[in-house]
């Protein structure tokens, strides 16, 4: 009887944890798991530099690297809790903008690469440029002589 009371109360249980709105955020979202797995990953070589052999007091106030990671793993439990006492995230449907800077982007890299492109574009912006002959109404000077040169006699 013991047994199947013990069963049915961790049924119930894992029940509870399922509808957990705690368990659903951990599940749903990457960042807060990426800060729980950051913040283990600092304390994890925290304690590893903290039992090293040296004093624990001595450690901590000496060991510049073991500072650093307590601050990363404090961070990184800081970013946690607050995502989870925010709620989760709206993620936004409508990417408009980077929609836009592939559009630019594809546009810029289809001109530096399409002649034609580039000059109906430039057509279009500008006009088209007018084909013309240019023909002189002046005459051609004749050259003066250089300075030192002889003159047939």
């Amino acid at each position: 009887m013991a047994a199947k009371q013990t069963a049915a109360s961790v049924g119930a249980g894992a029940l509870a944890l399922k509808d957990s709105p705690y368990v659903q955020r951990l599940i749903e979202d990457a960042e807060l798991r990426e800060n729980i797995r950051e913040a283990y990953e600092s304390l994890r070589k925290a304690y590893g530099r903290l039992s090293n052999g040296k004093a624990p007091a001595k450690a901590i106030l000496d060991d510049k690297k073991l500072q650093k990671e307590l601050r990363s793993a404090a961070v990184s439990l800081r970013d946690a809790g607050e995502a989870l006492r925010e709620g989760p995230k709206r993620r936004k449907k409508r990417h408009w903008g980077r929609r836009l800077l592939i559009l630019v982007v594809g546009a810029g890299v289809a001109l530096a690469l399409s002649e034609g492109l580039r000059q109906k574009v430039l057509d279009l912006l500008f006009g088209a440029e007018e084909e013309f002959d240019y023909s002189s109404t002046t005459t051609p000077a004749t050259p003066a002589p250089s300075p030192g040169a002889t003159t047939p006699a």
